[in-house]
């Protein structure tokens, strides 16, 4: 089975238009041979590019382009000294001898040469809404600084990236997962000012600036995640509030707000942003009542309110909320196969029961 190229949804066409091609070449070359020859002139200048990494081919791999440590596609790509074995930056900096063959590091130096390899890869399989050049005058018009665009793939790479960047957060390579989630962020920006804002696309560009949100969290640029989580609560509020996954995006996001402004010591913001996020939560409840984990989200907004009430002087306020949250899921009833949501619902009542029975440290549950 030929190889897909992972950033297409879909398998590609059958082969068998291109096997009918090489079926017909075959033919007596002594028929039409001035016919043929004009053919495969027209053929030759119509037929889109073609990966130059093979992605097509049977013996394609993208091991080559990606890092054993984080298992992502390399960057900033460093090369060990002697083994000449090839890593992340981020990830090798963290050991002294090399992970592939147990050598001493004696020295790690970039690789910008592979680096580009990398780099081309993505961008040859990288635009939304792509257009094959197809005549010699378009080509002319191009220049020399057009973006080659392979037509061995049929979509855009926000997915591909989007894994990418998760598989290099999980290994704590977090440059690396906020630059491929910021490629794919400008991918969807440019494809909403071609198409204006549709559903899909504000929802998808909200999650992917929720999550370079996390990465500057990660990285200790509170400032910066703040931004991003406001920006991807903008986009999330477009949308109708009818989709649970994108109500759960946008409560998450407006927490993590809530969350930085609560470390960062303004309680004030902190609450406004808590309360926001438990009416959405609320609202959701609404629509979707039989919805239990829709019951533990507001629990838990309830209780980031109470605990901020309680930090601010407003105790009597505090120990409402928290009796409350705790008579949410008290009531709440849970089938056998969702244990998950049961532990979590355990987790929560003893967080908030803890609350009531002495003030705790400045904390919260998580969202």
């Amino acid at each position: 089975m030929t190889p897909v190229c992972p950033f297409a949804k879909a398998p590609r066409p059958d082969d068998a238009a291109s096997r009918k091609a090489v079926e017909n070449s075959a033919k007596p070359q002594a028929e039409h041979d001035g016919d043929k020859a004009k053919s495969d002139s027209m053929d030759s200048a119509s037929i889109p590019p073609k990966c130059p990494f093979g992605y097509d081919a049977q013996s394609f791999k993208i091991g080559p382009l990606s890092c054993m440590i984080c298992q992502a596609l390399l960057f900033e790509c460093s090369k060990c000294t002697p083994c000449s074995h090839v890593y992340c930056k981020a990830c090798i900096s963290r050991f002294n001898d090399c992970p592939l063959c147990g050598a001493d590091i004696e020295k790690i130096e970039a690789d910008t040469t592979l680096q580009d390899v990398v780099d081309r890869f993505i961008e040859g399989h990288a635009r939304i809404n792509r257009s094959h050049t197809n005549s010699d005058k378009e080509e002319d018009e191009a220049g020399e600084n057009k973006k080659v665009i392979y037509e061995d793939v049929s979509m855009e790479r926000g997915a591909f990236l989007v894994q990418q960047a998760m598989r290099a957060f999980r290994a704590q390579n977090v440059e690396s997962a906020k630059s491929r989630l910021s490629l794919c962020a400008e991918d969807i920006r440019g494809q909403i000012e071609r198409m204006d804002n549709t559903s899909e696309l504000c929802s998808q560009l909200g999650a992917v600036l929720g999550m370079l949100g996390d990465c500057c969290r990660a990285m200790g640029d509170a400032d910066a995640a703040v931004a991003y989580f406001a920006d991807s609560v903008e986009f999330l509020m477009k949308l109708p509030m009818d989709d649970l996954e994108i109500i759960h995006t946008l409560s998450v996001s407006l927490n993590k707000i809530g969350d930085l402004k609560y470390y960062g010591g303004d309680l004030q913001a902190a609450r406004s942003y808590y309360v926001r996020s438990l009416n959405v939560r609320r609202d959701a409840v609404k629509r979707h009542s039989n919805v239990p984990s829709q019951v533990l989200d507001v629990a838990v907004s309830l209780a980031k309110v109470a605990d901020v009430d309680r930090s601010i002087g407003n105790e009597d306020v505090a120990v409402d909320g928290f009796q409350e949250a705790i008579k949410q899921l008290e009531s709440l009833t849970l089938k056998p196969e969702e244990a998950g949501l049961e532990q979590r619902r355990l987790s929560v009542l003893e967080f908030l029961n803890n609350q009531l029975s002495e003030k705790p440290p400045k904390s919260t549950p998580k969202v």
